[in-house]
Formats: C-alpha cells, structure tokens, sequence
C-alpha cells in the first residue's frame, strides 16, 4: 500500500488510469442506459417502470461504496498514516454525495407507481437519506478544516463514525418490515430476471469506472493544490528570510 504513497508516482499512474476509467465508464454506462430504454422487457409485475432499476441500483450501491472508501481511506490515515489516504477520502466525498443523491431520486420516481408515493420514511429510504446528510456534513467539515489548516485526523474520525451507517442501510429492509422490497441478490442466488441482473451488474462496472475515475480526477487536482500552496508557503518563507537578512 505503501508503494503508491510517493505523490510523483500515484500522479505517473492516475495520469493514464484517468482517462482510461472515465471513458471506459461512460461507454459502458451509456450502453446500458441504451439497453435499459431500447432493448430490456418490461417487468412482469412492475411494466416499463422497472427501467430505472438499471440507474437506481448501482447509484445506490456507490453511494454506499462512496462512504466506504472514505471510511477505509480515514482508517489509513489514522493507523497507518498513510500521506494520501486523506486525499482519498476528500475525493470520494463528492461523488459519493452524488450518488447517494441519484439512488434518491431515481427511488422516488421508482416508487411512485410502484407504492403509491414518492416518500416514506420506512428504514432503507430513512438510512440512506441520513447517508447523504452525512456526505454533506463531511465535505463541510473537510472544506473548514482546510481552509483552516487544522488537522485532517478530525475528518477521518467522521469517516469511521459514519461508516456505522452502512451495514444499517444494507440490513434495514430485512430487520424491519417496510415497503422497501428485500434483496434480490444474495449468497444463495438471484430472483431477478436474467435480462435485468446482467444489465443492472453492466451498470454497476459502468458506475465503478466512472467513480474510480472521478475519484483519481479529484486526487490529483487536491494533490496539486496542496503542492501548490508548499511552493508559495516556501517562496514566502525564503522572502521572509531574506528581508530579516
């Protein structure tokens, strides 16, 4: 883990892989969203609507994914001080936040025809909207903490503390009875129609790519921030001396 610490060679591999998960990610989630509209059967119960399965899953999976790698990337900064492992987290919060954001709205919309309502406040759709006020509240702390030039181990200890959130969104709809429909994929098998699992499992590779490729993207723009603000802070404290001389 420690090799890729070296800023000069994560900016050597992000240069390339960036590009490369951004473009990669949207042709494969454009496809999807092609087959989805064009090409996928109506759902047996559900009819067109269950379309936006093929949007709605995977957004909700990397908003949860989001919030995950800022909670891995917090425990690297705490334990093993890893030099990039904040900048890792800063990155995934933003994408993380729209995610979260996209699983919401596309959830409304699924759920209107389906239950008879935009909203209700059962334990996956109530878990996953604190998810995104937990979002919103880590980019503000993150934003503040650096504007100030307090430590960042304050974020970090957000970040672990949320985590707490997630096994609550994944276990919600099976330790308390709600609308929210119960997984179709787990370790026994799937319930879901061939053609929808493999278009939405397409959609979550296209989403993977594009957040990985986001992530990078943020990384290497905070990266260059940071050695940004290193050079003038130099340049200051070389004026600085030379005036005391």
């Amino acid at each position: 883990m420690h090799g890729f610490a070296n800023p000069a060679r994560f900016l050597r591999i992000a240069k390339w892989l960036t590009p490369l998960c951004l473009l990669a990610g949207l042709v494969i989630f454009g496809a999807v969203i092609g087959y989805g509209l064009f090409f996928a059967p109506a759902e047996r119960l559900q009819g067109e609507t269950a379309r936006i399965l093929f949007i709605h899953v995977p957004t909700v999976w990397f908003g949860m994914a989001g919030w995950t790698t800022i909670a891995l990337a917090s425990l690297a900064e705490l334990v093993w001080r890893h030099p990039l492992a904040a900048l890792a987290a800063r990155a995934a919060a933003v994408p993380g936040a729209v995610f979260t954001t996209l699983g919401l709205l596309t959830g409304s919309i699924w759920g209107r025809p389906a239950w008879g309502t935009w909203w209700v406040w059962d334990g996956r759709l109530t878990s996953f909207l604190v998810l995104l006020f937990l979002y919103l509240g880590y980019i503000a702390l993150a934003g503040a903490l650096d504007r100030e030039g307090s430590n960042s181990r304050v974020a970090a200890i957000f970040g672990l503390v949320g985590a707490v959130n997630i096994p609550i969104i994944h276990f919600s709809v099976i330790w308390w009875n709600s609308l929210h429909q119960p997984p179709s994929i787990s370790t026994s098998g799937s319930a879901m129609a061939p053609e929808y699992l493999w278009g939405m499992l397409a959609g979550a590779l296209g989403i993977s790519l594009l957040f990985g490729g986001v992530v990078l993207a943020r990384m290497r723009m905070l990266l260059a921030r940071v050695q940004a603000e290193a050079r003038l802070r130099r340049k200051a404290m070389g004026a600085a001396e030379g005036l005391a001389s």
